[in-house]
């Protein structure tokens, strides 16, 4: 089960659904507050509603557990599902995930005050944050260029709500989170190399090193945040090593 990140949408990471799907059953979905999503969403439960999602999707999949991955935002879902319910979740991936302890410093904060203003100044700079990121992903000037335009169909398609985004900022900071340390699932920390991640510093998902009971890391190389669209079929074989409990190459 993969659970998107902040944007909300499954369909920005197609890439990597479509290559862990070569090897294994994959069910995604949308945050429950996007307008396309099948999922009631009440704004009163904040947070909550992401967690009770979860289980619900398992419900409609007519999956008892399954091997639950949360991707940045997402993680802290998948984080909270797995320490509340340990019975449903078969193992556990943190990818490049926010720890509950994050919280947004000043120029996030910023966005979070005024998304409608700065909502397309973010948009507008995000390229020149990504590029080291692309660069290393993907040396080649005419793969690259394909990738950016395929991601930027994907996202036109799906396009975010910087008003939702910051609403579920607000929920998160709110929320009282199941202590980390009752996960009992075995949990990959995936993250990227730190000086190619511009979104959630790595040393912020290494915090789950020091709560997890049975913890393994890995580094997804020449990548940063959005490895698993940049270099989906390498995830998928770490991902699918993870879950098939085989080693994982250093």
């Amino acid at each position: 089960m993969l659970i998107p990140g902040l944007q909300g949408r499954w369909e920005w990471m197609r890439p990597a659904v479509d290559a862990l799907a070569r090897r294994h059953r994959v069910v995604s979905f949308s945050l429950c507050d996007e307008r396309t999503s099948q999922f009631t969403c009440h704004p009163a439960d904040g947070f909550e509603n992401y967690v009770t999602q979860v289980g619900a999707v398992m419900d409609r999949a007519g999956l008892s557990s399954a091997a639950v991955v949360g991707v940045s935002y997402g993680g802290l879902i998948a984080a909270d599902f797995a320490a509340r319910y340990p019975d449903r979740v078969g193992s556990l991936v943190l990818a490049s995930a926010l720890h509950c302890g994050w919280r947004p410093n000043r120029s996030q904060q910023r966005f979070l005050n005024a998304p409608r203003l700065f909502g397309p100044v973010f948009a507008a700079t995000a390229p020149g944050r990504m590029r080291p990121e692309l660069t290393a992903a993907i040396p080649g000037m005419v793969p690259r260029l394909r990738f950016m335009a395929a991601q930027g169909v994907r996202m036109a398609l799906a396009p975010p709500s910087p008003m939702r985004m910051a609403r579920r900022v607000t929920w998160a900071t709110k929320h009282a989170f199941a202590d980390p340390r009752g996960v009992q699932a075995r949990t990959l920390v995936l993250t990227g190399e730190p000086a190619l991640d511009a979104v959630v510093p790595v040393q912020v998902t290494e915090q789950y090193m020091q709560e997890l009971q049975s913890v393994e890391r890995a580094v997804l190389s020449r990548t940063g945040h959005i490895g698993l669209v940049t270099r989906p079929d390498t995830f998928a074989e770490i991902l699918g090593r993870f879950v098939d409990d085989a080693r994982i190459p250093a």
